[in-house]
């Protein structure tokens, strides 16, 4: 049940190994953050590893998590391709999606000042700001592209309708989205618009969020700012039936002779030539788990029992809650 296949696939003009680095979790949002030598030592073991494409983002830790990143790429910078994003901003007034091109100036040089670059591989618009043209952003993009002060343009949970129009301006070097076998929007549309537009698919949470790899029996375990909490699928009344697919692909995984995480991770790859994952993790034994079989793809035997035991039929409860879900472009189920 396995197939070998190339190592490096493109990404903004780049060829890179197509699993990344989520960096988010080192500074928010899952669990409680290492410290700031943990999590820089995590990202030194990632370099060594062979990571060569590592995801931040303004939002993660309000600037902590890009300030994190700087501080590992010093004398290291050569080595990673460095992608973050703008867009929701948090501040006293809240939490809003901003995408106007004046923002998106000022954002930028917040991100180079806190990662201490002059420059970022790859920069996304994190949401579709609905109060804004998607073209006039775009549009503030390509003219950060021509200052040098970025190299490409992504967007991140759009639709492909807005990839169309995106594109008409400038060309998009990727769309960041959640891709996992129990999160299969991209299907809709998505997928297949990306690798007809040439635009790679960068897949956040491609192990569902820890839960395909084996990394979550309880949720009310989880600490109490985890932001899998509010989420449909981990409430109790969703639970029970999504801890019965857990179970069911772990077993499909054993047999296949690869972790959990291994098995998430080859089936998402193996959807096109153009997809890329970004697993995050505090964990360097899971850093190494995940690119231990890297070359590793399930055969189609393997991949059609994956997609009928867990797609959107069968995973009970929605990606979010029901105001999170407004700031969603990606094309949802019916």
């Amino acid at each position: 049940m396995m197939q070998a296949v190339a190592v490096e696939r493109n990404l903004g003009g780049t060829a890179l190994p197509p699993i990344g680095l989520g960096c988010m979790c080192l500074s928010w949002a899952y669990g409680l953050p290492p410290s700031t030598e943990e999590g820089i030592a995590l990202l030194h073991r990632a370099i060594d590893l062979g990571y060569r494409h590592f995801d931040t983002a303004r939002l993660y830790g309000l600037g902590r998590n890009e300030i994190l990143v700087g501080q590992a790429l010093k004398g290291k910078r050569d080595k990673v391709y460095l992608a973050s994003k703008m867009g929701i901003i948090v501040d006293d007034a809240g939490r809003r999606i901003d995408c106007k091109p004046e923002t998106i100036r000022a954002e930028v040089e917040k991100s180079l000042t806190a990662l201490e670059v002059d420059h970022i591989d790859l920069y996304y618009m994190h949401r579709r700001d609905f109060t804004v043209p998607i073209e006039e952003s775009v549009g503030a993009m390509a003219d950060l592209i021509a200052e040098g002060k970025i190299g490409a343009i992504g967007l991140s949970e759009m639709s492909a309708q807005t990839l169309e129009k995106a594109v008409a301006t400038h060309p998009i070097a990727a769309m960041q989205t959640e891709y996992s076998p129990w999160t299969r929007n991209v299907e809709i549309a998505v997928l297949e618009a990306t690798k007809r537009l040439g635009t790679a698919l960068v897949a956040f949470s491609p192990v569902a969020r820890g839960v395909l790899a084996n990394g979550l029996r309880d949720p009310n375990l989880l600490a109490e700012k985890d932001i899998r909490r509010p989420m449909p699928r981990f409430s109790v009344e969703n639970w029970h039936q999504n801890l019965a697919l857990v179970d069911a692909f772990n077993v499909l995984a054993e047999e296949a002779g690869v972790t959990p995480a291994q098995l998430s991770l080859g089936w998402v790859l193996s959807r096109g030539e153009h997809v890329h994952v970004i697993p995050g993790t505090t964990s360097i034994a899971h850093l190494e788990e995940n690119v231990t079989r890297a070359d590793w793809r399930p055969d189609a035997e393997l991949s059609a029992k994956v997609d009928a035991l867990i797609n959107q039929q069968t995973v009970a409860g929605g990606r979010y809650d029901a105001k999170t879900q407004t700031t969603i472009e990606t094309e949802e189920f019916a």
